[in-house]
């Protein structure tokens, strides 16, 4: 079987590497969004008017903007004020994200399906990273958001390789063990491609490096944290690991041994994060 996992493996390296399968890009509405947030000349005007020509995403920012976890005082109507309430970071960051979902299509119902379940998993860990962020980091949620949207792109082309090879989409726990060893790898390459922050580039590789030793908090440990949390109340082999021997946990000032959805305050948090990004 072992040979089967690194034939497919070499059969993607080589197909990357000579084109014929093309790492995805980000959708055209990202590009400009995150065009315009890293000029510095730009400002809440710019950014509101590229986002407006998405109406899908200007209406879920504005959603994100009145939802209960960020308690705004008064209710906000337009993609401007909540531009201008978020601030530019955090708008590019949250709508770069959700601009991705479109990316999470395929034409085969089998790994369409797969797709759509890829993206409600990265929405899912998405949410509770961005409430660690709030609550125990002074890092940008909205980085942390994007980390947790994005910590899995790995599987898009491995997804996109199994659908033009039947080999793979006969056999779901190969096309599965070929996902767990491959995707770090290919997230890094892809997020190094899409020109994201170093600290983003390194999520995809280091998140399930469970032993991971850093000398500050960053978004591999909120990434990590976040994708065992989500995995509480179910029987993934993750749940059966000792947390209390991982040191993001400690990097967080988090006591894995206690729920954090005993806390009644960040349940709610949790729960909103999760909504938000439905």
């Amino acid at each position: 079987m072992s040979d089967i996992f690194s034939t497919v493996e070499n059969e993607i390296i080589s197909s990357i590497e000579t084109d014929k399968l093309v790492l995805p890009t980000l959708p055209e509405v990202a590009l400009r969004i995150r065009e315009v947030a890293q000029d510095e000349a730009a400002n809440v005007g710019d950014l509101t008017q590229v986002i407006s020509s998405d109406t899908a995403i200007s209406a879920r920012i504005i959603k994100i903007c009145n939802s209960p976890l960020l308690r705004a005082s008064q209710p906000v109507e337009n993609l401007k004020m909540a531009v201008n309430r978020l601030g530019m970071g955090y708008s590019a960051d949250l709508a770069t994200g959700l601009a991705m979902e479109q990316m999470f299509q395929a034409t085969s119902d089998i790994i369409d399906s797969r797709m759509r379940e890829l993206w409600s998993r990265n929405t899912e860990v998405a949410g509770i990273c961005n409430v660690l962020a709030q609550n125990y980091t002074r890092l940008s949620p909205g980085q942390a958001t994007l980390a947790g949207l994005t910590h899995k792109i790995g599987v898009l082309p491995i997804l996109k390789f199994a659908e033009d090879n039947d080999h793979l989409l006969s056999d779901g726990f190969t096309l599965d063990e070929v996902i767990e060893r491959l995707h770090p790898k290919l997230g890094w390459m892809i997020l190094r491609a899409w020109d994201f922050s170093e600290d983003l580039c390194e999520v995809p590789l280091e998140y399930l490096n469970f032993s991971r030793e850093s000398d500050r908090v960053d978004f591999v440990d909120i990434v990590t944290v976040a994708n065992l949390q989500s995995y509480i109340g179910t029987d993934h082999p993750c749940t059966h690991l000792d947390w209390s021997l991982i040191p993001a946990f400690n990097r967080l000032g988090l006591d894995p041994s206690k729920d954090q959805e005993d806390d009644e305050d960040l349940s709610e948090n949790f729960q909103a994060a999760l909504a938000m990004l439905s």
